[in-house]
């Protein structure tokens, strides 16, 4: 044979597959998201698992403002495993996303598009550009979503401002109402003075803040000798330290721990009323040469001792409460129960009033002359002169501390006393319930129990209205003669059945007298004229309901979930509020278990922000490896944790892909001509290395299958590289 006539390749049994060795994941993606569309993949996958067990993710519905960072495909990524692992594991597990589309950050951008024109434009048309401007952020979100792979039903999710959403909200507040948990109440609440609207605990975050503290005399004007006869006949003055001076016009009162020891302290022939414990520190900050003990007693001694306002005439009560602490100050806390929650809570056990002289822009509108007009912060300054020309400022300094901010706008925010919506935390013992409820679910981590049940056993009644447009409007009647609300609930439903129609604007384009059946009677006066509430809803009850909206038949969902994903923050925000809507309503928790990943950093571990140019987006990355990169990351990594991403760590996954990538095609190419019928070969006859090799591909797949179970991705991500690269 002449072996220049031999085709020698053809001798040689080569791997053959179409598999390619480069992936070009960026041009290849979007052709395969495009015959996932046109073949209408979702429905097919639904469709294959109909009548299987059910397992539902319910999504939190992201915020329609802005492209997606990295921090919300990691998220979404996630739950896209969970529901895909799921459904391979035998169930059925659909996915619906959703949108939250109310609030402020969408009607500020909105007011900042419209600029002084919006103050001649209707209600409604305001209301209609804030919708334009949230479908705009849906669509490009919708699109960021899809190419990072995620399956779901995209041509119908669900949106806070559909109209049947729209109705599931304020039949939730009616529903509240109905049940005795909602109530309007002038209480302090944290405030934000530049959009001049209340914020909910979740809308506050905290920041570094400069402010002037102040160590301010009260003079007793009752008998001294009630407390201890030692005072019989002398000066006495109770001691406050605060960080607000421009809360000191709306004092009422000063409050002291009744298990405390109270010093007198003789300083120079004046008498100081302080924490027995606080004296020495006190005494320096006051510098205090040659202070004197004189007399020591319990908190409870100072119960409704009378004490003189320093600058206004006015007298200050002494009070008693358990909040007060050791941990800064003199013991003596100054109380304005318009101005903090602790205060009106105190305040309140004493008939206090809760007066609140500052204005939604947070200026003076009461007090003092020489502040009417003035902000708060100018207020400052004025009230430390004030004090110091009536001598009663025994010292100042400014100190940096963790101060509310909002989350918004990022300015410094106040408690101010407003008339409110509530619901009320101990109303039919919803927060213990809520409570019950909480260590019934399973939490990952662990931890998240713990930190849910914290914030709900200390929070507040829960301030559910806003000073707003753009949101679902609070169904509530005033008579216009005596003011008098009319909750009657079957009028209030017939309203909600219209926002189901015609959406919530019809509460803006209709008069209450259209809305309100005739021959509606105010049940104190009998008056037939109401006006409407002009307050919305909170938009964290909005999303708060998703549940109720969502996990019902008409969507082929029941209730509760089997599984709530969100950040680490969502303890304060969605799991909380989706976690009182559903005790107060549905008599549990909408979700069985609950979960938390980590939050996105850059290689240093640092937060990612703009102004410190270590922001990576997602679709830059796409843009340079593809999103199949991406999801390699989110695999790679304990979700649980907090995750870091770099361009060392994005060379570092692509090695490990194309490492992946090639075993696949290297398998693929060895059995491109195996045909299981005719090649088969019994275990006991196969080569003792391929015996090894399928006994170890086997262990792999039951550890693996373990590990999907507990949404272990890493895990799987580790030992499926580790395969690869080793066995």
């Amino acid at each position: 044979m002449n072996l220049a006539d031999v085709d020698l390749k053809q001798t040689v049994n080569l791997p053959r597959t179409s598999f390619s060795m480069k992936a070009n994941l960026a041009q290849a993606e979007p052709k395969m998201l495009a015959r996932w569309t046109q073949d209408d993949l979702y429905a097919q996958v639904r469709a294959s698992r109909a009548g299987k067990p059910v397992y539902i993710l319910h999504d939190g519905p992201p915020y329609a403002n802005g492209r997606i960072h990295l921090g919300t495909a990691f998220n979404k990524i996630v739950k896209d495993f969970i529901v895909k692992s799921k459904t391979m594991a035998g169930f059925d597990a659909p996915y619906v996303p959703g949108w939250d589309c109310h609030g402020l950050p969408i009607e500020h951008k909105v007011d900042q598009e419209l600029g002084p024109k919006k103050a001649q434009m209707p209600v409604v048309s305001i209301r209609r550009a804030c919708r334009k401007y949230a479908e705009k952020w849906i669509n490009l979100q919708r699109e960021d979503f899809k190419r990072l792979g995620v399956l779901g039903r995209w041509d119908d999710p669900y949106l806070t401002m559909k109209p049947a959403y729209q109705a599931t909200i304020a039949r939730a507040f009616v529903d509240f109402l109905d049940k005795g948990y909602a109530y309007k109440g002038l209480k302090p609440v944290n405030w934000c003075i530049q959009c001049k609207t209340a914020l909910a605990e979740a809308e506050v975050e905290y920041a570094d803040h400069k402010s002037p503290s102040v160590w301010v005399e009260f003079p007793l004007v009752s008998d001294p000798a009630n407390i201890d006869a030692a005072l019989a006949g002398k000066r006495v003055l109770g001691l406050i330290w605060t960080t607000t001076p421009w809360t000191l016009p709306a004092n009422l009162a000063i409050a002291f721990h009744p298990k405390f020891e109270y010093s007198a302290v003789d300083v120079d022939g004046s008498i100081y009323i302080v924490a027995s414990e606080l004296v020495a520190v006190t005494a320096k900050n006051c510098k205090w040469a040659d202070p004197r003990i004189v007399a020591r007693f319990p908190g409870q001694k100072l119960d409704r001792a009378v004490f003189r306002h320093p600058f206004i005439d006015r007298e200050s009560l002494g009070i008693l409460g358990d909040h007060v602490t050791l941990e800064q100050g003199t013991g003596a806390v100054h109380t304005a129960p318009g101005h903090g929650q602790e205060d009106y809570v105190a305040g309140m056990q004493y008939g206090l009033a809760v007066y609140c002289p500052v204005d939604p822009a947070g200026r003076f509108n009461d007090g003092p002359a020489e502040l009417l007009g003035k902000t708060i912060w100018e207020g400052n300054p004025i009230v430390i002169e004030i004090l110091k020309q009536r001598g009663a400022l025994l010292a100042m300094e400014l100190i940096d501390h963790s101060y509310p901010h909002c989350w918004r706008c990022h300015n410094p925010t106040i408690y101010r006393a407003t008339e409110q919506w509530f619901i009320g935390m101990d109303n039919h013992a919803l927060r213990q319930r809520a409570l019950d409820a909480i260590h019934g679910v399973k939490w990952l981590p662990a931890w998240g129990d713990d930190r849910i049940s914290n914030m709900v056993s200390s929070r507040p009644d829960w301030c559910i209205s806003r000073q707003r447009v753009w949101g679902v409007p609070i169904v509530v009647f005033y008579c216009t003669a005596c003011r008098e609300p009319m909750t009657d609930s079957s009028i209030l439903r017939g309203v909600v059945d219209l926002f189901e129609q015609h959406s919530a604007d019809i509460w803006y384009e209709k008069t209450a007298a259209e809305l309100v059946p005739a021959g509606t009677a105010c049940a104190k006066c009998g008056s037939g004229e109401f006006d409407k509430e002009t307050d919305i809803l909170d938009v964290w009850f909005d999303s708060g309901s998703s549940h109720l909206a969502v996990l019902t038949e008409e969507n082929g969902l029941r209730w509760p979930a089997d599984l709530y994903l969100e950040g680490g923050d969502q303890h304060r925000g969605w799991f909380q509020s989706s976690l009182l809507i559903g005790v107060g309503l549905r008599g549990g928790a909408p979700y069985r278990a609950a979960g938390t990943n980590g939050w996105a950093l850059d290689g240093d571990g640092k937060a990612m922000h703009k102004s410190l140019g270590n922001v990576i987006a997602p679709e830059e990355i796409i843009k340079d490896y593809g999103a199949d990169l991406l999801r390699l990351w989110a695999a790679s990594v304990d979700f649980t944790e907090d995750v870091r991403m770099s361009a060392t760590i994005l060379t570092r996954l692509s090695e490990a892909y194309r490492k992946l990538r090639n075993t696949f095609r290297y398998a693929l190419g060895n059995i491109h001509d195996f045909n299981p019928a005719t090649d088969r070969v019994a275990g006991d006859e196969l080569q003792e290395i391929d015996q090894w090799i399928l006994v170890r591909t086997e262990e792999l797949v039951l550890k693996c299958r373990g590990w999907y179970d507990e949404f272990a991705f890493h895990k799987v991500y580790r030992a499926v590289y580790d395969f690869a690269a080793i066995e």
